[in-house]
């Protein structure tokens, strides 16, 4: 499987750190084994193992950067689709000064 970083500009494409290109091909190792259990699910994966899963791709992202430095999250069954992530704010309504 040709990484998702192959795909970026050469620049960018060096950013990005070993430990995650490593999990990205750890993943795809044993993607066909998750699929039981995670198909249609965000996982975080590092070092070899699902270190977060759920259904909201921010919260697991979150969570898996909790847990491992560089996780590879991806949506199990679903990496062809196009996604992204974005983070949302949540604003505060404060009374208007009179």
């Amino acid at each position: 499987m040709k990484s998702l970083a192959d795909g970026l500009p050469p620049e960018i494409a060096r950013q990005i750190h070993p430990d995650w290109r490593k999990n990205e091909a750890a993943y795809w190792t044993v993607r066909d084994q998750l699929l039981g259990q995670y198909q249609g699910q965000w996982i975080g994966f590092a070092d070899g193992v699902v270190v977060a899963s759920g259904t909201r791709p921010v919260v697991v992202f979150h969570a898996a950067h909790q847990v491992a430095e560089h996780p590879y999250v991806i949506c199990v069954g679903r990496e062809a689709e196009p996604y992204r992530m974005r983070r949302r704010v949540a604003l505060v309504a404060r009374p208007c000064p009179v």
